[in-house]
């Protein structure tokens, strides 16, 4: 199948999809309530002085939300976080607590309710982005060889997430507060996009790996390459849908301005009815129309044009790529020899047995040996039977590596092999798809 009918995904060409997908414009009270309760914590200030963080957070509240949708959804995520903090019971202030009068009692609860729609909501977006990760990462694969290349990568992929969740882990045992931890995670996230980037033109990582992705469209390959490009052809899909989310960020931020400035005067002036109810009203249509948001953009996302199938694009099938076939004599064996030059390298296999004239599919025993420069040899995979087999291990030492299928305890039937190995170069860094906006 040839790929000659794919065409460059440019802005131009993004447009014409998007045109199909416009974006219900959000409620005017979005706007109006952010102003309010920015205003509402401005005259707070006159209670007490602001204080330093009050002032930071004032200043992020009123400037410029970051241009990227991903980085936005992320900065969603983190006020969340910083809001459910405040809100925690255990948090909230004395006079508070002690709910005296019915205003505590009510304002306790309007709490209560803001708590709840937050949380659900965080949980929302967590699911959310899991999913687009999945499904990019699931989609790029779709073009990878479906044998144990496939299975590297994605083993390299576990083995990078594992790693960064240890370096979130480490910070937030060494103290590092939700704005500590959201900044590591978006730098990490900055590092995949980046690996993304490195393999449209096969620099970095993917000067080990990009022979083994064989049948990506080049079209694919020139789009992920432009994917951090301010003027790239994601720039597109930030003007159209990048304000809605820019407006909510100023709304999120603004309820969690707000909600920190009377917490903490609330033992010098308690929330009035009216300022309540509009912090209420303020999380919920926040909630709806972030909800209403991750939606659509997931729906306009997942049949985006650069997310089409391997199938769709005409990739090659690699039901055959690369696999040799050999017929095993009875009391024989088939030998193969890979020579390794570094350490950390991957040798891999992936082999069946077919069916005979007899129509029976038999076992053969496989094990594989180190032999160093010297000549000593190594068992590193023990004798084993099988049927079919896809494995892969990483090498301490370099040298040769010899894999043996063994038809030597059989008197009578040879064995129909098909098997495909290779030594695998270190890779220093996981070849795994970035998230691509949003």
């Amino acid at each position: 199948m040839a790929t000659e009918g794919l065409v460059p995904i440019t802005r131009a060409y993004l447009a014409r999809y998007y045109d199909k997908y416009p974006l219900p414009p959000l409620p005017e009270a979005v706007t109006d309530l952010a102003a309010r309760l920015r205003g509402l914590s401005r005259g707070l200030t006159a209670v007490a002085p602001i204080t330093p963080d009050e002032e930071l957070l004032e200043q992020e509240a009123s400037g410029i939300p970051a241009h990227k949708i991903d980085e936005n959804l992320w900065k969603n995520r983190e006020q969340m976080e910083e809001i459910l903090f405040l809100l925690n019971k255990s948090r909230r202030p004395i006079a508070l607590k002690q709910m005296s009068t019915p205003e505590d009692t009510e304002t306790f609860s309007v709490l209560d309710d803001v708590e709840t729609k937050l949380k659900d909501m965080l949980k929302k977006l967590e699911q959310f982005q899991i999913k687009n990760a999945d499904n990019v990462f699931n989609t790029v694969m779709t073009y990878m060889p479906q044998d144990f290349r496939g299975t590297l990568i994605r083993q390299q992929r576990e083995r990078s997430e594992r790693n960064k969740q240890a370096e979130v882990d480490a910070l937030v045992s060494a103290g590092g507060g939700i704005r500590d931890r959201y900044g590591l995670l978006w730098k990490q996230q900055m590092e995949r996009r980046m690996q993304l980037a490195q393999l449209g033109s096969a620099t970095g990582v993917y000067k080990t790996l990009v022979r083994y992705l064989v049948g990506v469209p080049q079209v694919l390959l020139d789009f992920i390459r432009q994917i951090n490009d301010d003027n790239g052809p994601m720039e597109e899909q930030r003007e159209r849908y990048g304000p809605a989310l820019y407006t909510l960020t100023k709304l999120v931020l603004a309820i969690r301005l707000y909600i920190h400035i009377s917490l903490a005067r609330y033992g010098q002036r308690k929330i009035e009815k009216d300022d309540i109810a509009m912090l209420q009203q303020a999380v919920i249509i926040y909630t709806e129309e972030f909800e209403k948001f991750t939606k659509f953009i997931g729906e306009v996302f997942v049949n985006a044009p650069f997310f089409i199938s391997a199938e769709d694009a005409g990739a090659e099938s690699r039901n055959n790529d690369e696999y040799k076939e050999t017929i095993i004599p009875a009391g024989k064996t088939h030998e193969v020899i890979l020579s390794v030059e570094a350490v950390n390298s991957y040798i891999a296999w992936d082999f069946c047995l077919q069916q005979g004239a007899l129509n029976m599919v038999l076992d053969i025993g496989f094990h594989v040996e180190y032999i160093s420069p010297s000549g000593e040899k190594t068992l590193i995979l023990p004798y084993r039977r099988y049927e079919a087999d896809q494995g892969n291990f990483c090498t301490v030492s370099a040298g040769s590596y010899k894999l043996v299928w063994d038809n030597s305890y059989s008197s009578f039937f040879k064995k129909n092999l098909r098997y495909k190995v290779d030594a695998v170069p270190p890779v220093a860094a996981v070849a795994e798809p970035a998230s691509v906006e949003p």
